[in-house]
């Protein structure tokens, strides 16, 4: 049986939805990562051909020179992380309608935390090992 997993924005004017597994949860500490959310990130991903997005309110922000940041315009959701070259879609996991179906297990980026938290007890891998072939400094 085929998986699908829904997702979208806090107002509805985006979303999408994915066919097929997701790969497991990294959180990420990269300083990009915390920049952007407030908080480190909790991210999966999907290869890009499994992956329908709808909605206009999207919009992408160029966060470096090899990948963009997708974000609705209306309520300002993180949603989606683009490696550009790539042919996977990183999802921002706070936007996964119900259970995705997949857990934390790894993490990236740890001596880039922040000083007011601890890192989880989860194992530290490095951003090669997720599939990504883009910049170091920045993980998704």
């Amino acid at each position: 049986m085929t998986t699908i997993t829904r997702g979208s924005c806090l107002c509805g004017n985006v979303s999408y939805e994915v066919v097929g597994d997701l790969r497991p949860i990294c959180l990420c500490h990269c300083s990009q990562c915390r920049k952007a959310s407030g908080h480190y990130t909790a991210a999966t991903s999907a290869p890009i051909s499994n992956i329908t997005i709808e909605g206009a309110s999207l919009k992408w922000f160029d966060s470096s020179t090899y990948a963009r940041r997708g974000f609705c315009d209306s309520c300002g959701s993180r949603l989606f992380y683009d490696p550009l070259g790539e042919k996977r879609l990183a999802i921002f996991c706070g936007s996964i309608d119900g259970d995705p179906g997949v857990s934390i297990d790894s993490q990236i980026f740890v001596e880039e935390k922040g000083d007011y938290y601890a890192t989880p007890d989860v194992k530290v891998v490095n951003q090669s090992e997720l599939g990504w072939s883009v910049g170091s400094d920045d993980a998704g």
